[in-house]
């Protein structure tokens, strides 16, 4: 008997030593350790994806990476020291690719060593440049930034590790002076991801539409794309097997995609295997250009925030991916209150069909956000919007696309902004809410600021933000809701050139800075039989 106790403990001591924290007590026989609740951590790694800026030899470009200080970055439980950088999107040479160095001259080299050379140092040049950061960021609370210039500039495929990983963001934004691409170009880099919605592009012949895929990954991606109009499904021409090679991007003419011209069109890009990222750079003859980034997933009740005071005409593009129609209110929430666009309150959405809505001069002189809310509300079918936003008119038009956004949950930053020419819109559809807004320092000096901005119920405040003092170069904005209800935000930025007013607006997502950690609770039944 004695020797047969002694061995129970032995075994119960050698289960708790091989799981390091497994309970001594029988489940439910004395055991009084507590799950302790779900919490949050700041994130470890972080990916972003920025396009190739632009195809034409007038293009200028500026890049800007910032990661927020603050949550994540220091003190219990913060990660460790890292760094951010963005690199081209160009494949690696495998060690393996390069020509076998060995004593003996091979058969290709007695035939021509001086090409077994060559090769040997343009696979040496490529690594060195797929290697090479174009930005990189050390610590968070201060933006850094480089420019390129011409049609050369490639994509980018970025990773933040450490400190610099929660809420990183990086910025795009490329002036294009003259020609057909004319305009401003701003874009915040977007994360991989596997399913993408663009409402809002074109086949049309006055549209130059391509959506550009890059794969961040060591393994080649496989790509979809369709294309849904006002009356379905677009025959394809080809639209379904697109090969990403590794640390590659391609960027596809959705035209081309299609023998029909239709103006109002949906993509849908999908992956079959790895992941991408995807965004649509918009060209239309004599109007401007701009990028158009993936919607919100499909939903019932959808915010496109940060709507000009100036707008000249707003459009608005709407699909219904399921199985049902839809039908949907349309409001406006501008300064003051919400209210439904006079002989425009409601829009039904065909199942598998593209809708458009021209509300021509909706803000009238007030800046506001679109919301659309099921018209029964116990029959909500998902769908996804974007609106396509013109500032001025005739040769001096200007175009910019404002997608449907999620709430700004914990944290959203914008990371290039100005001394002059930002606008930050905040949308509260709900409650009545209270924004904490942070000016980080400046690239190249400036200290920052913190204001705070309460925005009322059902109504968009679009405000010029806070600027850090004594500013030299660029600077970010972090939005940080700190009380009552759910909050939309959108950041416009204009730079005028040659008397067009080109402008650019990026809405501003949840970074995703924490992930939620899993409880876990003493237990030895789950090492019994």
């Amino acid at each position: 008997m004695k020797s047969t106790h002694l061995s129970l403990i032995a075994g119960t001591v050698a289960l708790a030593a091989v799981t390091g924290f497994a309970a001594l007590t029988a489940p439910g026989e004395g055991d009084t350790t507590e799950a302790k609740p779900t919490s949050r951590l700041p994130v470890e790694r972080s990916s972003l994806l920025c396009p190739a800026p632009s195809g034409s030899d007038l293009a200028d470009t500026r890049y800007t990476s910032f990661t927020p200080a603050g949550q994540g970055a220091t003190g219990k439980g913060a990660p460790a020291e890292g760094g951010a950088e963005l690199k081209p999107a160009v494949p690696v040479p495998d060690d393996e690719d390069a020509p076998p160095e060995t004593d003996e001259k091979t058969e290709q080299d007695e035939k021509d060593p001086k090409k077994v050379k060559k090769a040997e140092e343009k696979a040496r040049k490529a690594k060195e440049k797929a290697e090479k950061p174009v930005i990189s960021v050390k610590e968070p609370g201060k933006p850094a930034t480089a420019e390129a210039s011409g049609a050369d500039a490639p994509a980018l495929v970025g990773t933040a590790t450490g400190r610099s990983a929660p809420g990183w963001a990086a910025q795009q934004t490329t002036v294009v002076a003259a020609g057909d691409s004319r305009g401003l170009l701003g874009l915040g880099c977007t994360a991989p991801d596997t399913d993408f919605w663009f409402p809002g592009v074109s086949t049309a012949k006055s549209r130059q539409d391509y959506i550009h895929l890059t794969n961040p990954d060591d393994t080649a991606a496989v790509a979809d794309i369709e294309l849904y109009g006002p009356e379905g499904l677009l025959k394809s021409d080809g639209s379904e097997g697109y090969t990403i090679q590794p640390r590659s991007s391609v960027a596809v003419l959705v035209p081309t995609l299609t023998g029909e011209a239709v103006d109002g069109v949906t993509a849908h890009v999908t992956t079959r295997t790895g992941r991408v990222g995807a965004v649509v750079g918009v060209a239309e003859d004599k109007v401007g250009s701009d990028w158009l980034t993936a919607a919100a997933d499909p939903a019932g009740t959808l915010v496109m925030p940060g709507i000009p005071a100036d707008a000249t005409s707003v459009q608005l593009v709407v699909f219904a991916p399921g199985e049902d129609d839809a039908d949907v209110k349309v409001q406006l929430m501008g300064g003051t209150a919400t209210f439904a666009p006079a002989g425009n309150d409601t829009l039904h959405i065909k199942s598998g069909m593209t809708a458009t809505l021209d509300l021509k001069d909706v803000t009238r002189g007030e800046a506001g956000s679109l919301r659309l809310t099921p018209v029964q509300s116990s029959r909500a079918t998902p769908v996804v919007a974007a609106l396509r936003v013109v500032r001025g008119t005739g040769a001096k038009q200007e175009i910019a696309y404002i997608p449907a956004t999620g709430p700004v949950g914990e944290r959203a930053t914008a990371a290039d902004n100005r001394a002059k020419g930002s606008t930050l819109s905040l949308t509260a559809p709900g409650a009545t809410a209270k924004v904490k807004v942070t000016a980080s320092a400046g690239s190249e000096g400036g200290e920052q600021t913190v204001k705070t901005y309460t925005v009322k119920a059902g109504t968009t405040l679009a405000v010029t933000p806070p600027v850090p003092a004594g500013l030299k170069g660029t600077y970010a904005l972090t939005v940080e809701p700190e009380s009552g209800g759910p909050v939309h935000a959108a950041r416009t930025l204009a730079l005028p050139e040659g008397g067009v007013q080109m402008f650019t607006v990026q809405t501003l997502a949840d970074d995703r800075g924490t992930v939620a950690v899993p409880a876990t609770k003493q237990d030895l039944s789950v090492l019994a039989d």
